[in-house]
């Protein structure tokens, strides 16, 4: 499912108009971004939580030519799926 079929599913879900719900998606994700660069958890009970975690710096290698590189420390956005989520994947439930 791509952002364009989300749209349209959430448009006949909650009987409104796609640009609406093309509204309210953008919102949704600008908000949850705009937490996370704050340093906030964004947790939906039943869902999940979006958070995030710090990568440290670490040496890599080049796989072409095999020489090694630094890789810098870096903040990583993270998703854990809420218990309800994971059962109801499990189950097959819609």
């Amino acid at each position: 499912m791509n952002k364009a079929d989300l749209i349209d599913k959430l448009s006949k879900d909650a009987a409104i108009t796609k640009a609406q719900a093309n509204a309210a998606i953008d919102s949704f994700t600008d908000t949850v971004i705009a937490s996370l660069k704050k340093g906030d958890r964004v947790t939906l009970v039943g869902f999940g939580t979006f958070s995030v975690s710090e990568r440290a710096a670490r040496n890599g290698r080049n796989p072409q030519t095999g020489a090694v590189i630094k890789i810098k420390a870096r903040k990583v956005p993270k998703f854990k799926a809420g218990k309800e989520f994971s059962t109801r994947i499990a189950s097959g439930k819609k």
